[in-house]
């Protein structure tokens, strides 16, 4: 585990990197820097590296569970010192389809609750709305209290004329004993039940492809763990794709679309091999 004394924990904001030139690295969260609450072995060196070479990093996960400041902190547990303005979110960007004053039903964690309630919207917890709210949007992510409750009044909402938005269609979440359901599993049973389409924020869709190029000057590489999501938001992006084996696509794979432009085992054995 890293220092408690920050002057021991590796930055990725060098003070003699401007935040705003272009050619970052823009890596994925879960299955990259840390599987739950294990971090990767060599992620949070692989990273001090590149900002030694002059690369500013950061950072983009379609996890939309917690807020912004989890996020940050646990980067720092496990080494990695982040801004704020270096971690995009995918509740971000479904924040982004949804106009101030509107009132949204959140089927997710506190990390939608976050981003909508700064974009102006009034937010209520899926289960806890009466039967005659009425909504303007039902925004849904990973729920890690799901239950049919929470189901049937979303599907109500969304019967009633309130768009679907989803942060994010992930059909797994990866863990340390192997992938779990995520996000996409939860919004597959909405759609199933109501018959309408979702209008999906996070990676690699249009609204996050818009969020990483307004955010950040310019992007040389993607880093991830998924093609369907981080590799396609490479191409969206136009910018290398490199995957890393950590996360949910295992050594074993197939033919993967898009193909990526490297492959390594982990971050560490990437960054050694580029800076090598």
């Amino acid at each position: 585990m890293p220092s408690d004394e920050p002057s021991d924990v590796p930055s990725n904001v060098p003070s003699d990197v401007p935040s705003d030139v272009p050619g970052a690295w823009l890596f994925d969260l879960d299955g990259v820097i840390w599987l739950a609450d294990e971090p990767i072995p060599g992620a949070a060196e692989a990273i001090s590296l590149l900002v030694a070479s002059g690369v500013r990093t950061a950072f983009f996960t379609n996890n939309s569970h917690p807020v912004r400041a989890d996020h940050l902190a646990k980067l720092e547990r496990f080494g990695i010192v982040a801004r704020d303005e270096d971690l995009l979110t995918s509740p971000e960007a479904a924040a982004t389809l949804c106009e101030p004053g509107e009132r949204a039903l959140v089927l997710g964690g506190p990390g939608i609750h976050e981003a909508l309630d700064a974009r102006g919207l009034d937010t209520i917890p899926a289960g806890r709305a009466s039967s005659h709210d009425q909504f303007d949007v039902a925004v849904v992510g990973i729920a890690r209290d799901f239950d049919m409750a929470q189901l049937a009044q979303t599907c109500r909402a969304i019967m009633a004329g309130a768009r679907l938005i989803a942060t994010n269609d992930d059909p797994t979440f990866p863990t340390p004993t192997g992938p779990v359901p995520g996000a996409g599993a939860i919004v597959a049973a909405i759609t199933t039940a109501t018959g309408q389409d979702a209008e999906i924020a996070g990676k690699p869709y249009a609204a996050s492809v818009a969020l990483a190029k307004l955010r950040l000057a310019g992007v040389d590489v993607v880093v991830g763990d998924r093609p369907s999501t981080d590799g396609a938001l490479a191409r969206g992006i136009g910018c290398d794709f490199a995957l890393v084996l950590s996360g949910v696509t295992r050594p074993s794979h197939g033919p993967l679309e898009p193909e990526p432009d490297s492959e390594d085992a982990d971050l560490a054995a990437l960054v050694h091999r580029v800076l090598a």
